[in-house]
């Protein structure tokens, strides 16, 4: 029982970060898929590029949104389960375990879900703006931080993936630094935190690779590389 609610989590968080805003809104606004014009990606970035600020933001806000939900439903299902279930159930290690960490089980698989969303055929977007609902929500202190850091670098080199890859990256160092200072430090808290951290740079293969080389798409620039 303990893992079908792991497994429950997983599946209802991945079906939330299912829900690309890109997508349907270049659909319903524009008659169009969002990942036919521009670098190809489904994130508010291109949207940005594609059809400007106004659904660039709302894409920014409901993506971010995805990953707070996500983990404000873990967080309300570990309280409500921890209450409902038997005494031998709640206390057992399998419980501890499970309970204890379904809030970074739905943070992985709501951005899994957005990077590779099952109704648009597994083709979705980076997972930055998700990834930052998550962080947020999990350590809102520790995601001010990422997130200041990233914006600053997006501003002076102008690499949006430059930014994401570097904040994707301190998210489980700053994490275990706090955690550390605090006394409250956990690896397995580290390791599921640094397994969110790796899918949002793998997402961001192609520009790694256009970063090395020198031809990343710069933000506000009118030529565009397609994603790989």
């Amino acid at each position: 029982m303990i893992w079908f609610i792991g497994i429950a989590a997983a599946v209802a968080a991945y079906l939330i970060g299912s829900i690309n805003t890109s997508i349907i809104l270049s659909r319903v606004f524009f008659g169009e898929d969002i990942r036919k014009s521009g670098s190809g990606n489904a994130g508010a970035t291109n949207m940005l590029r594609t059809h400007g600020k106004k659904f660039a933001i709302a894409t920014l806000i409901m993506d971010i949104l995805k990953g707070v939900i996500a983990v404000l439903l873990a967080l309300a299902a570990d309280n409500i389960l921890a209450q409902l279930l038997p005494l031998q159930y709640a206390q057992s290690p399998e419980a501890e375990y499970i309970l204890g960490n379904l809030k970074y089980i739905a943070g992985f698989f709501v951005v899994l879900g957005h990077s590779f969303p099952i109704y648009f055929g597994f083709r979705g977007g980076k997972g930055v703006a998700t990834g930052l609902g998550v962080i947020l929500t999990l350590n809102w202190q520790v995601g001010l931080i990422v997130l200041a850091l990233s914006l600053i670098i997006m501003a002076v080199s102008r690499y949006v993936s430059l930014g994401s890859v570097i904040g994707a990256l301190l998210f489980p160092l700053l994490l275990a630094v706090f955690t550390l200072g605090a006394g409250n430090f956990d690896m397995i808290e580290i390791i599921m935190a640094a397994a969110l951290s790796l899918l949002i740079i793998a997402r961001h293969h192609s520009n790694i690779s256009r970063l090395l080389h020198g031809n990343e798409n710069k933000l506000f620039s009118k030529k565009q590389t397609k994603d790989s």
